[in-house]
C-alpha cells in the first residue's frame, strides 16, 4: 500500500470534519463524497465500522501506514499508562509530526518532505527518517543551509500555534521537545478508545 497523495478535501468529508486543517473546499461541501453524498438517509453504522472509521482518521491525520500504525499500538499496548493516550503521545512525538507542530511547515506532509530532503537535524545531526521518535530534552532544528527556504520562512512566519510540551527559538530555528503531551494537550480530535477496542478484538 502506498502512501495516500491524492485529494485530501474528498477525505476529509469522508470523516465529515477538516482532519488536514483549513479547507475552503471542505467548508463548501461538508458532507461525505459520492454521488448520494449529501442524502439525508444514510444507514448506521456498525460498532466495529465506527472504531475501523476512527482509526482511518487517525492515519491520515498522522500519515501514518497501516503497519506503522499497528507496529505503533503494540509498542503503546506494551507500555506503562493509558493505551489510547500512549499510542497518540507516539504518533506525536514521530519526526515529521515535531516538525509541523513548531510551524516549519504548514502540514505534515509538507514537514515529512522537509525531513525526507534532509533540510532537518535532531540535536546536531541530519535525520531523514520521517518516523523517527523524538525523545524528550531532543533538540529539532533547520539544517544551516535551509534556513532561507522560502517555504520554511513562509510556513513559520504565519504560525501562530503554540504548545506546552515544545519550545521555540526563532533566531536559531530551533525547537526542544520537553516532553511527550498529555493526551488533553493534544489538540486532534480523535476517539483513541474506539481504536483501542477495535484492535483489541
Amino acid at each position: 500500500m502506498a502512501r495516500y497523495t491524492g485529494p485530501k478535501t474528498k477525505i476529509a468529508r469522508k470523516f465529515g470534519e477538516a482532519i488536514f486543517g483549513e479547507d475552503k473546499s471542505f467548508e463548501k461541501r461538508n458532507y461525505p463524497p459520492g454521488q448520494h453524498g449529501s442524502g439525508k438517509r444514510r444507514g448506521k453504522k456498525s460498532e466495529y465500522a465506527i472504531q475501523l472509521s476512527e482509526k482511518q482518521k487517525a492515519k491520515y491525520i498522522y500519515g501514518v501506514l497501516e503497519r506503522q500504525f499497528s507496529n505503533l499500538f503494540k509498542k503503546a499496548s506494551s507500555s506503562k499508562g493509558i493505551t489510547g493516550e500512549v499510542l497518540l503521545q507516539l504518533c506525536e512525538s514521530r519526526l515529521d509530526n515535531v516538525v509541523y507542530r513548531l510551524g516549519v511547515s504548514n502540514s505534515r506532509r509538507g514537514a515529512r518532505q522537509l525531513v525526507s530532503h534532509r533540510h532537518i537535524t535532531v540535536n546536531g545531526e541530519i535525520v531523514n527518517i520521517p518516523s523517527y521518535s523524538v525523545k524528550a530534552g531532543d533538540v529539532v532544528a533547520v539544517r544551516e543551509k535551509s534556513k532561507s527556504l522560502e517555504a520554511i520562512e513562509n510556513a513559520l512566519a504565519s504560525n501562530s500555534s503554540v504548545y506546552e510540551w515544545l519550545s521555540w527559538n526563532s533566531d536559531q530555528k530551533a525547537g526542544t521537545f520537553i516532553k511527550a503531551p498529555e493526551r488533553l494537550q493534544i489538540p486532534e480530535n480523535i476517539k483513541e478508545q474506539l481504536i483501542v477496542e477495535l484492535y483489541s478484538k
